[in-house]
């Protein structure tokens, strides 16, 4: 599975979602009231048990974790 598909399936099986099928890669997951502050640190642990990342204190910012498309991109890097 691919990183963006096991980001997608980590939000939309933890987190509510009225209709998974159109939540877009890029929608921004705090503006659209999907994950808070507390939502943020799941994102974080799922990124760091499932990858094998550490999320430094810096790191946790929206740029990096407020959507999708932000998340895997992160991971990417991480990975890089």
């Amino acid at each position: 599975m691919e990183t963006k598909e096991q980001v997608r399936a980590f939000i939309t099986s933890n987190f509510y979602v009225a209709d998974p099928a159109v939540l877009e890669d890029g929608a921004s997951l705090l503006d659209r009231g999907i994950i808070d502050s507390t939502g943020v640190l799941e994102v974080i642990f799922f990124i760091e048990d499932t990858f094998g990342i550490k999320v430094e204190d810096s790191e946790m910012l929206p740029d990096n974790l407020d959507s999708i498309d932000r998340i895997a991109n992160f991971i990417a890097r991480k990975k890089g």
